[in-house]
């Protein structure tokens, strides 16, 4: 009996230690190639699955749990009967390290990752009977997925597939027809709304941040981290056109930290990551001379100059006294605002003069992107939310004065308004009271109401119907829904539930720049 007990305890013993040599043996990287490598791509830059880099990783939770249990109603399959909570361990500090060296994407890649629909015919006119200009997109974020809302009948025409992580607002054709999604690894989708079909997708970059469409809807712009490169592609053929490569006038590299279409400059304005710089892109065939070095002469005809840049794409510097980021234009796009870089402050720069033309005290993180403007006693103003504080700001834009700051429930990230409506809606969705929405008096500047469209959970970005009859909100949980309320009586009148919906964006209010949303 004794023998058996220590013989017993000999055979734990001895797989104890087998099981011990064993994770110590165990290879992250080798188990990369085994169950991830086939859809991710051996070099982790993604493949029918996303990028496993840092980059594209940075604010991605739960990764452990992913790789132990899956994605439900994706390709992800679970590997906790593979993998122990060890190697799994192991296995996201290994995603999470920089790769060895830092990846090229280039124009060949580019082109041979497009893949065209196939079956694609482009319909001779919609297929469906409502208005094709009041259609809303709503990004589902939960199963990457975006809803085709009718804004009249408040009803889903279609539900297609979208790339891994949508980032950055989807971006219309001037005639509404066609719509362009981006993903933070760098994936472009073309969806047809007419035919409620997909056209194609290409990859641009690696990491991306935004996109944006030029003025006559021929160029779609790519910001990119990784590359750091602007993509431009034919918005026609999702064909790639130019890849510019990003570096300040001294050299430097630098990140692209968004792309903004200047519809009246005919240009493609960049924010620079890592250069105290502006970019402006031309996506005029007559732009230019634009000079980088230096000019003997400026009269008609001199070409006693260095560096000079004309045409299509040409390339303009705006020196800047520090890196500015998350810019707000004004109606013309005349001037920009920007962020510097510690988020304390807003600064005003001419797009024409390249000069500064004011700073605005703006401390606690303002978020431009997404601001607003409307009309208050005969001035346009715009407001901005805070990242950090629980504040408004509300700028008059003809003097770039600070003309209040209105407090909140905690910071926010998102306004919209429509031209129909007296309210601005601003979510407070950084702060433990996540669930309000403050409905604020556009001439009072005075919150006249909050709601609660689900308590205890996310409520998030509003977006408005082409008459502004209707406001959607989005609860930002992945058994989350699209509430629909009666912008006048601010009453509830629709829900319809959704996997995670985040951004919510009308055809007419983007195509039209309609002063309540963002640009």
């Amino acid at each position: 009996m004794i023998q058996r007990i220590v013989s017993s305890r000999g055979g734990l013993l001895l797989a104890a230690l087998l099981l011990a040599s064993a994770a110590a043996l165990a290879d992250p990287a080798q188990d990369f190639a085994t169950h991830c490598a086939a859809c991710h791509g051996a070099d982790r830059l993604g493949g029918t699955g996303p990028a496993l880099i840092p980059e594209t990783l940075g604010r991605v939770r739960g990764i452990d749990q992913v790789i132990a249990h899956g994605r439900p109603l994706t390709q992800m399959a679970g590997f906790k009967d593979q993998l122990s909570a060890q190697r799994i361990g192991d296995l996201v500090a290994f995603l999470k390290a920089p790769l060895a060296e830092s990846p090229t994407w280039t124009t060949a890649d580019i082109g041979a990752s497009r893949a065209m629909a196939p079956g694609y015919t482009p319909a001779a006119a919609p297929v469906f009977d409502a208005d094709p200009l009041n259609i809303t997109l709503v990004v589902e974020t939960g199963d990457h997925h975006v809803s085709v809302l009718d804004g009249d009948r408040l009803e889903v025409l279609d539900r297609f597939p979208t790339p891994y992580a949508v980032h950055g607002g989807p971006k219309f054709s001037p005639d509404g027809r066609f719509v362009f999604i981006m993903s933070r690894d760098g994936w472009v989708q073309k969806y047809d709304i007419w035919s409620l079909a997909e056209v194609g997708r290409v990859r641009a970059g690696l990491n991306s941040r935004n996109i944006a469409l030029s003025h006559d809807g021929q160029w779609l712009a790519v910001a990119n981290y990784l590359p750091q490169t602007l993509t431009i592609l034919s918005t026609d053929t999702l064909e790639p056109v130019r890849v510019i490569d990003v570096a300040a006038r001294d050299g430097t590299p630098s990140r692209v930290s968004a792309v903004y279409q200047a519809p009246d400059r005919r240009s493609f304005i960049l924010a620079l990551k890592d250069a105290p710089e502006i970019w402006e892109i031309a996506t005029d065939p007559d732009a230019g001379p634009f000079h980088d070095g230096y000019v003997h002469s400026y009269e008609k005809g001199a070409t006693e100059a260095f560096g000079a840049q004309r045409g299509l794409f040409a390339r303009r510097r705006i020196p800047t006294q520090e890196p500015l980021d998350d810019f707000f234009f004004d109606p013309g796009y005349r001037n920009l605002i920007g962020t510097n870089r510690e988020g304390t402050k807003g600064v005003v720069i001419n797009l024409t003069s390249g000069g500064k033309v004011a700073e605005l005290p703006l401390p606690g993180m303002p978020h431009l992107g997404s601001g607003i403007t409307w009309d208050r006693n005969g001035h346009k103003v715009m407001a901005t939310p805070h990242l950090n504080e629980g504040v408004l700001s509300v700028i008059d834009m003809t003097d770039w004065t600070l003309v209040k700051q209105i407090p909140t429930h905690g910071p926010g990230f998102f306004l919209r308004s429509h031209e129909t409506s007296p309210y601005v809606w601003a979510d407070v969705f950084m702060s433990d009271r996540k669930d309000e929405i403050h409905i604020i008096d556009k001439q009072s500047l005075e919150i006249v109401r909050t709601l609660t469209p689900a308590p205890g959970q996310t409520a998030a970005h509003t977006e408005f119907t082409r008459d502004g009859r209707y406001a959607l909100v989005s609860i930002w949980e992945d058994d989350g829904a699209l509430v629909v309320y009666d912008a006048k009586t601010l009453e509830e009148v629709k829900r319809l539930p959704m996997r995670k919906p985040s951004g919510k964006y009308n055809v007419w209010n983007k195509i039209t720049f309609s002063d309540g949303t963002s640009h």
